[in-house]
């Protein structure tokens, strides 16, 4: 078995099933806190789909568009944070 056959066939499953366990987590999530960071790990685990098919298919622009991605969770998560800070100083 090659590397990019076992990408395809054991690495890619394991994260759709991942992916489906943290969509159960965002939905059910009990407070914003836990929403913010299940999204947090779809994203992240969004891109880590977006790096196995780009090394099948051998693209490497989805690599650019998976960085862009990433980029853009990091924003989202210190948003958040700030978001944090600043309603606890007004409480």
């Amino acid at each position: 078995m090659s590397l990019v056959e076992y990408l395809y066939y054991v690495i890619l499953p394991v994260l759709a099933i991942c992916t489906i366990i943290i969509f159960v987590r965002f939905i059910k999530g009990p407070t914003l806190s836990d929403r913010v960071v299940s999204l947090d790990l779809l994203l992240t685990t969004g891109i880590g789909i977006i790096a196995i098919y780009s090394i099948y298919t051998d693209q490497p622009t989805f690599l650019d568009i998976a960085m862009i991605l990433a980029l853009i969770a990091f924003l989202g998560t210190v948003a958040f944070s700030y978001y944090l800070e600043k309603r606890e100083k007004n409480e």
